[in-house]
This record gives C-alpha cells, sequence and structure tokens, in this order.
C-alpha cells in the first residue's frame, strides 16, 4: 500500500517554500493600502500563500527529521537556522489568525503590524537558509503526475484553509475587519496607529494651510470652514474593525480650486499636527473631505478634531487625523512612509 503522505522532490519544495514567502509578503504589503472591494483576491492571495507555506514547510521538516534530531545532539547551527524558520513562519500565521479573530495586545503596535514584521524576518531567514541549497525543478520531476497533485493538492489545501476563516466569530469584511460603531456618530472604536495621539488641538489657535505648487497659499481659521459638503464612506481600520458613516465637512477639490492648482501638480499631501502624513493622488484628492463632523456630530479629538481626512475605499492609517497642512506636490513624498511609524513617539 502506497502512502498518501505528499511525495514532493526537494528541489520543488524548496521552489515552493521561496515562492510561497514572495507571495505572502508582496500581498501582505500591498493589501495594506487596498481597501477596495475589487482588491479581495489580494487577501486571498496572501492568506493562502502563508497556509500554505507552513504546509510545505512542515513537508520540509518531516524529510530532514533524523538531521534535525542529530543537529540538535551536536548544536548544528544550520540546523538551529531550521528550526527558527519554521517556529517564525507558525508564529507568523498564528498572529495572522490571531489578528482576524480580533485578538488585542498591549503595546503601541497592533497584532497585524507584528505579524507583518515576522513575515519580513521570516522571508530575509528563509533566503538564507535556501541560499546554498536552491536546485531549479528538473523537468523529469515538473512533468511527474504524483508531484504535480502532491504540490496542487497543498496549494489548494492552504487557500481553503484560509477560506475557512469566514466561519469563524462574526461576519467580516474581505479585509477581515468586522462592523463597529456604523451610523453612531463618535461612538466607533478610537485607534492610534502606532503612538500617534497629541494633545487636544485648540481651535481659536489651529489654523488650516494649503501650500507647495499653488496659485495663492491659503491659511483658513476654523471658524472660517466651510463645512456643509457631506459623503458617505467606510472607514476599514487596520486594527481589525470597519465603521460606515455620514461624513461632513470641506471638500478637497474646493479647497484646491480655492487655491489654484498650478501645472505639474501630482499629488496632494495631508499633514497632521504630529507629523504624521499621506499623500493622494491629485485626483482622488479632489473626491476626498476633510471631515468635521460624523453623522452630524463633531468630531471628538480621539477621531481627528477639528479635520480629519475621509478617503474613500483607502484603509483607516490613510485618514490622517487632526490635518493642519495641505500640501500640493510634483511628487510624492516617500519619506511619509517612515513618518507614520515615528510621530507621536517623541512625545
Amino acid at each position: 500500500m502506497h502512502s498518501v503522505r505528499p511525495r514532493l522532490p526537494s528541489a520543488l519544495v524548496d521552489w515552493s517554500l521561496l515562492l510561497g514567502v514572495a507571495l505572502a509578503v508582496a500581498s501582505g504589503l500591498v493589501s495594506l493600502v487596498s481597501g477596495s472591494p475589487g482588491d479581495a483576491w489580494l487577501f486571498v492571495l496572501h492568506g493562502g500563500a502563508g497556509v500554505s507555506l507552513v504546509a510545505f514547510l512542515a513537508l520540509k521538516l518531516w524529510r530532514v527529521r533524523h538531521r534535525v534530531r542529530a543537529g540538535v545532539q551536536t548544536r548544528s547551527g544550520t540546523v538551529a537556522l531550521s528550526v527558527g524558520l519554521s517556529l517564525l513562519a507558525v508564529a507568523a500565521l498564528a498572529t495572522g489568525i490571531l489578528w482576524v479573530l480580533g485578538t488585542s495586545i498591549p503595546g503601541p503596535w497592533t497584532l497585524l503590524v507584528v505579524h507583518g514584521a515576522l513575515g519580513v524576518v521570516t522571508a530575509a531567514v528563509l533566503l538564507v537558509h535556501l541560499r546554498d541549497r536552491l536546485a531549479i525543478p528538473s523537468r523529469a520531476t515538473l512533468g511527474e503526475r504524483r508531484a504535480a497533485l502532491s504540490w496542487l493538492g497543498l496549494v489548494t489545501l492552504g487557500a481553503a484553509a484560509y477560506r475557512a476563516n469566514d466561519a469563524l466569530g462574526t461576519e467580516r469584511r474581505f479585509t477581515g475587519s468586522r462592523e463597529a460603531g456604523s451610523d453612531a456618530g463618535n461612538r466607533f472604536p478610537v485607534t492610534m496607529w502606532v503612538a500617534d495621539d497629541p494633545a487636544p488641538v485648540d481651535p481659536e489657535t489651529w489654523s488650516l494651510t494649503v501650500t507647495g505648487l499653488v496659485d495663492r497659499d491659503l491659511e483658513l481659521a476654523y471658524e472660517t470652514l466651510d463645512t456643509e459638503a457631506e459623503t458617505r464612506a467606510l472607514l476599514d481600520c487596520t486594527s481589525g474593525w470597519y465603521s460606515d458613516h455620514d461624513w461632513q465637512g470641506l471638500r478637497v477639490g474646493d479647497l484646491l480650486d480655492a487655491a489654484g492648482v498650478q501645472e505639474g501638480a501630482r499629488w496632494v499631501q495631508f499633514r497632521s499636527v504630529t507629523g504624521y502624513r499621506w499623500s493622494l493622488p491629485i485626483a482622488e484628492a479632489r473626491g476626498a473631505l476633510l471631515a468635521a463632523r460624523v453623522d452630524g456630530d463633531r468630531l471628538t479629538h480621539g477621531h481627528g478634531f477639528p479635520l480629519r481626512l475621509v478617503a474613500p475605499e483607502r484603509r483607516g492609517f490613510q485618514w490622517v487625523k487632526w490635518v493642519e497642512e495641505v500640501r500640493v506636490t510634483r511628487r510624492r513624498d516617500r519619506s511619509e512612509w517612515i513618518a507614520i511609524h515615528v510621530s507621536g513617539l517623541g512625545e
């Protein structure tokens, strides 16, 4: 009787591990800034790649289990690296699942951030591990029916296992987020990206400025703002929740028209009083809103008073709070990727 255990050549397993990590890391990074329903396939790809990766890793460890035992006894550095890689991969998968289930941890970083960091470290360790071991599978190997079916079975198992998460807990969006506080004014979760949590803003001393590639700089006091524009938008936070609201405020397109956009302008950056900042392409920015109210209630400090960016189909960390400057630029400011992770840490 033949064993039902998958029969895969070592070279094919190694390449599958490399492909799984590449897909998981790439899709994970892109999914962080994906909030449109049309991007749902990215999340399926990411989850399926992660589960399949652990399955291939388990298969590899089973195959070399005798060498692992011998290496543990001799304290082999190569074996220690293999064991460490396995623990990292399992930890990355576990933190991703726990985040989907709504688990929270103490400290400034969410489980999603920890999951992402573990994923990047796993990729780096895997590259070191495979550096001298990676061999291209032969044509005969790739054409072998049993190997092909085993490989397809493991990949299908990974995708099915990820989709099975939909049966766990309450209903979720394709991003993994659960509904919380929709249409209830300010009564939806207050979360901070890393440590971005300033003292309350005084509207008497605060002002909104428009600078950069504009015909005239603007500086607007809070009491002079025309905040009657309205839009319906869903806020999907990477902390694991989403909330749908009617937002009232100042339309960014009207603000740009008042300042006069110069030729060559391509991006609009929204800057917080904390130094936190994010940019949108100018066409998308025109349809965004700087909200002063939510469901008719004035925004609370925790939700970004006096103004918060409302960017439909963007993730929550891109909805900049406590906006004090709108800057029109020719090129995107890449330093904002650093700014969003360190703003507030020095306060």
